[in-house]
């Protein structure tokens, strides 16, 4: 994961070339606040894959990270929680981009623009291309595990919120009273849950981003029932 490492401390090193005084330090505190639980979690992530989630203890997590326990446990309650926290991190991006798009923009076409300019996390590698088959297999050990999934139906609810939110904001409707920004965030948040298991089950392997598309071009188009192979 070193390309993440390097991505964060990059965008560390801009923000505090533009603080300045109090707020410099204020700033670069959060920032490095923030490195901290990012890399917390991509341990967590990283060794689960490679280990299995019962033999990677907190101490193990932090370690990697070169910090304390007690540290990990000021960010994270449980090994599932900061495994999960990159779930919620990107959902919360993902709003933020939506925010950022140009009013002009169709609604379907700005979700679509916004989930895939923020889904990789900053970890377009990720460091495990050289294997693909085994961090497949990782992966899939680890979302099994029952306490990884509780954490990923709570943080679910919040990553929908989110962008329930930002499409609210987007079409003028109101989260609480109106059905459509929760059935839009709903039917985004149901077509990354698809492709990602379809990616990890895909045989041969195939890329993410070509079906993380087609799955929001296929919801915007109304899912239309597909064309039967000719007879």
């Amino acid at each position: 994961m070193r390309s993440a490492h390097l991505f964060w401390a990059r965008n560390i090193r801009y923000g505090w070339c533009v603080d300045n005084g109090q707020d410099e330090r204020a700033g670069l505190r959060e920032r490095k606040k923030q490195r901290t639980r990012i890399e917390l979690s991509w341990a967590a992530i990283r060794l689960s894959v490679e280990r299995g989630l019962e033999n990677v203890r907190v101490e193990d997590i932090a370690a990697e990270v070169g910090v304390s326990p007690r540290t990990f446990n000021n960010y994270f309650s449980s090994k599932a929680e900061a495994i999960v926290s990159r779930h919620l991190d990107r959902a919360r991006l993902i709003a933020a981009e939506l925010r950022a798009r140009p009013a002009s923009e169709p609604l379907w076409e700005a979700i679509a623009n916004a989930v895939t300019a923020r889904f990789a996390l900053g970890q377009e590698t990720g460091g495990h291309d050289a294997n693909h088959e085994q961090w497949v297999a990782g992966l899939r050990l680890m979302l099994a595990e029952p306490v990884v999934q509780g954490e990923f139906l709570r943080a679910g609810a919040a990553a929908e919120a989110e962008l329930a939110a930002a499409i609210a904001e987007r079409t003028g409707t109101d989260p609480e009273r109106d059905l459509y920004p929760r059935l839009v965030a709903g039917a985004a948040g149901a077509a990354t849950t698809v492709v990602i298991d379809h990616w990890m089950r895909a045989d041969p392997p195939v890329p993410v981003m070509p079906l993380l598309r087609d799955a929001l071009r296929q919801i915007a188009a109304g899912l239309p029932p597909p064309t039967p192979p000719p007879s």
